[in-house]
């Protein structure tokens, strides 16, 4: 499967999370009463949010071969940068019409950003994918 992923990188890691980080952006931008209701607590799609984000930005730093300290630090950079995000992503809707900055939010950010990064490591370890910087 990482092999799969590493041989179509660009278009299977890359890309998607480029548009996904545009996607996630523009939503905390809208104003609230133009989001759309998708049934779930705002908390669940905070850490489905932030999951998502997290597995993206793991890959890409697994995947990239720019930087040593990034590939070998993986796991904690994307955390960093997940959490660095949904911090400014919370002061940001603040500015918003109709939005506010909760640490509860940023929490469930946080926790869904943690278990992607998990995950990931968890699978990677499992199917004993081999991760060597080039």
């Amino acid at each position: 499967m990482f092999e799969y992923l590493e041989k179509r990188k660009v278009w299977l890691v890359y890309v998607p999370l480029i548009v996904y980080w545009l996607i996630l952006f523009i939503a905390t931008t809208l104003p609230a009463e133009r989001l759309p209701s998708v049934g779930f607590s705002d908390k669940i799609n905070h850490f489905i949010a932030y999951f998502v984000l997290a597995v993206l930005v793991n890959l890409t730093l697994i995947y990239q071969r720019k930087s040593r300290f990034l590939f070998e630090k993986a796991q904690i950079t994307t955390a960093v940068i997940c959490l660095f995000y949904g911090a400014l992503d919370e002061l940001h809707q603040l500015l918003v019409p109709g939005r506010s900055a909760e640490t509860w939010d940023w929490v469930a950010d946080a926790l869904g950003a943690f278990t992607g990064v998990l995950i990931v490591y968890f699978l990677i370890s499992r199917l004993r994918y081999s991760l060597e910087f080039d």
